[in-house]
């Protein structure tokens, strides 16, 4: 199946073929979590995958990443095969090209929010401190960036981890279910934001959630239980 988010009429940024990866479970017999067959995105476009558990959407996003290395099959981003890469070469091309918002934000508590910044930027072309101050001003966080995680509101550690995910100019933004652990009204205004910022970066964005109101607020969305071969197999997210 493929996803077509206007391909037609733009590069194609993210090209999979017959992806899997499997666990071992505790009795010792493998387990699959992911096939999927053929999925693409172009540049610039922004797709929402329905993912209920069960359906491997973590396990997916985290092979996009570069976070897990595939058992087989191709993961072709910009032109380059993420499953071919070493470890080191992911991490590179996570950190240059590839911006992730986690669920739970993974901000590092130790660290200030511009910090918190600074740091991720010095993983890829390196800490810029008056590209970060500027996206902490558009992600509303202008007169908190002394502040630690902890002195922050949930909906405030959100865009503090939308600002990092996009320091180095990501041709790519992952956001495994950003708006679960934030209530209705700051959902709706962080589901905006990622997605403006995404179009103000040129950065394209694959978005994994299960709430309803999140994925109709897309204009393309495909349901990964159907591109994923391996889903409803039970115990894998």
């Amino acid at each position: 199946m493929w996803v077509d988010c206007g391909i037609s009429r733009v590069h194609v940024l993210l090209e999979i073929r017959d992806l899997r990866k499997s666990f071992v479970a505790p009795d010792g017999s493998r387990h699959e979590v992911v096939h999927i067959p053929e999925f693409r995105l172009g540049a610039r476009s922004q797709l929402a995958l329905s993912g209920e558990s069960g359906t491997g959407k973590t396990t997916f996003l985290h092979l996009i990443a570069g976070i897990l290395a595939p058992d087989s099959g191709s993961i072709l981003f910009d032109g380059r095969d993420v499953a071919r890469l070493s470890e080191s070469e992911r991490d590179r091309l996570r950190a240059g090209a590839i911006g992730y918002i986690f669920q739970t934000f993974n901000l590092l508590q130790g660290f200030t929010v511009l910090e918190n910044v600074l740091l991720g930027m010095a993983f890829g072309p390196g800490a810029d401190r008056t590209r970060a101050l500027e996206l902490l001003g558009r992600v509303g966080l202008a007169e908190r960036i002394h502040h630690y995680p902890r002195q922050l509101s949930t909906g405030q550690q959100q865009r503090v981890a939308v600002a990092r995910a996009l320091a180095n100019r990501p041709k790519l933004v992952l956001a495994d279910e950003p708006t679960g652990n934030l209530d209705h009204a700051n959902a709706r205004a962080a589901l905006a934001l990622i997605r403006e910022a995404c179009t103000e970066n040129g950065a394209a964005l694959l978005l994994v959630s299960h709430d309803h109101e999140v994925l109709g607020a897309f204009e393309t969305t495909a349901s990964l239980g159907t591109l994923n071969a391996a889903a409803g197999q039970g115990g894998v997210r």
